[in-house]
């Protein structure tokens, strides 16, 4: 038996479960993919703040691509489960928040009614660095902003508000990328400039892109977590979703109309995002993709066994503390060294069972903003980054192929690019060919002549 509006009555007395009544709650969130990480994050902090009294904010999901995330949802009324973990505790939550599950290649028509529909306020977006169409430098690839992607629905679904005399949608992106609402702005401009001339104006005038960060783990559910769900609840949950107890939501608060009162349930609406997300991404994700690499290579397969490894885990503790750390200006309020404990027990948590392998994939279009950024800083300060350049040197090896053995094909959208430019050199000439401004991964830190 399946999880459904049906079951609700017979769910076990330890499930905790929403007190709105969602069939009298609008849509008023279009969410570009919607897996794992949105329900354990924007889902979660949506349905927990209507659950405090906000009204219509449901949220309707797009997939872009596979319409596996629509065949575990729909079924179940868009219901799902998030279970916290920690060491020997878990507790279970009923998550309502979410309407329904679209796939933009079957409804696309549905997708853009949605966006144009008056009650639609905010389109958010977890679709990954890459999803976002960038070319080397930053800017918009055409090539990889047509059909399947967010550009022609937003475009499209904005085009018919402007032409209803409506107002614009805040368009908010929780992916890992600094200052990732000004670069969705960007990219927005760019793509109107292409194929929509004089609505980007339009766009610009009555549309908001803040910025946001966000900060949970939250590993790939397996068979095995998918069993445990069926245990607690007494029904099949496809959609279950598996996480830490932490979360951290940071938005700037920069809204075009509407939005929920998320920091009512937790949030923190900030005039100024960049310090918390700079943050993340050198500290928190520099740390996994360290953890990742260096771990695969000795044999682990999850996150809380290379944190225990006395050969990773200084390495580790050097990138957070003395590296990461000291690259930034924290905000007031803001205590790095907290931060640096917290992400040290969170990796430790073994609970959460986040496999190196899924922190490991894309690593092309993760490592500038975890690791070059930080690289760059401390070059100007003539100091070296020993932690970094270790872990940098284990993703080269990782992706030149060493780990395919065990791991198979490296999954990485320059995996070619990247083992052709292994095949023509040595590690010197590697360094040499992929980083600075002229190198395959642009950079703002220029590789000394010594790697060369």
């Amino acid at each position: 038996m399946r999880l459904s509006e049906a079951r609700l009555a017979s769910l076990p007395a330890g499930i905790t479960q929403f007190g709105y009544d969602r069939s009298a709650q609008k849509i008023g969130i279009v969410h570009f993919g919607i897996g794992a990480f949105h329900r354990a994050h924007q889902a979660w902090y949506t349905d927990a703040a209507m659950n405090a009294g906000d009204r219509d904010w449901m949220i309707a999901g797009v997939s872009l691509r596979s319409g596996d995330v629509a065949a575990q949802m729909n079924p179940q009324d868009g219901l799902f489960t998030l279970t916290e973990r920690s060491a020997g505790m878990a507790s279970v939550r009923l998550i309502g928040s979410v309407r329904e599950v679209l796939v933009a290649a079957q409804d696309r028509a549905r997708v853009i009614a949605l966006l144009a529909e008056p009650a639609t306020q905010i389109a958010s977006f977890t679709i990954t660095e890459k999803g976002y169409g960038r070319a080397s430098d930053g800017s918009l690839d055409p090539a990889l902003a047509g059909t399947g992607t967010i550009y022609p629905l937003l475009a499209e679904g904005l085009r018919r508000r402007r032409e209803a005399g409506q107002g614009g949608l805040t368009l908010l992106s929780c992916d890992n990328l600094a200052n990732n609402g000004g670069q969705l702005a960007c990219l927005m401009e760019q793509y109107c400039d292409l194929y929509e001339p004089g609505l980007g104006k339009w766009i610009a005038a009555h549309c908001a892109f803040p910025s946001t960060m966000i900060d949970r783990i939250v590993p790939a559910t397996t068979l095995e977590d998918r069993a445990e769900a069926e245990a607690a609840l007494g029904a099949r949950d496809e959609a279950a979703v598996f996480t830490e107890p932490f979360n951290q939501w940071v938005i700037e608060d920069h809204f075009a109309g509407l939005r929920p009162r998320w920091e009512a349930v937790g949030a923190q609406l900030v005039t100024d995002v960049a310090p918390f997300e700079t943050a993340k991404l050198r500290m928190l994700n520099g740390a996994h993709s360290a953890l990742a690499y260096l771990g695969i290579e000795r044999g682990h397969t999850f996150v809380h066994q290379a944190i225990v490894d006395a050969e990773i885990r200084p390495v580790v503790e050097q990138l957070i503390r003395r590296e990461a750390a000291t690259s930034m200006t924290p905000a007031p309020g803001q205590s790095l060294e907290r931060y640096a404990d917290a992400l040290l027990a969170r990796f430790a948590n073994p609970a959460m069972q986040h496999r190196l392998i899924q922190i490991a994939m894309d690593g092309s279009q993760k490592i500038p903003q975890r690791w070059l950024e930080t690289l760059a800083h401390h070059q100007q300060e003539g100091r070296e980054c020993p932690a970094i350049m270790t872990s940098l040197r284990a993703w080269l090896r990782h992706v030149r192929g060493d780990n395919v053995a065990i791991h198979g094909p490296v999954d990485d959208p320059l995996a070619g690019v990247l083992k052709e430019a292994w095949d023509h050199t040595d590690e010197g000439g590697i360094f040499a060919a992929l980083f600075g401004p002229d190198g395959l991964i642009p950079s703002p830190w220029q590789p000394p002549t010594r790697y060369a």
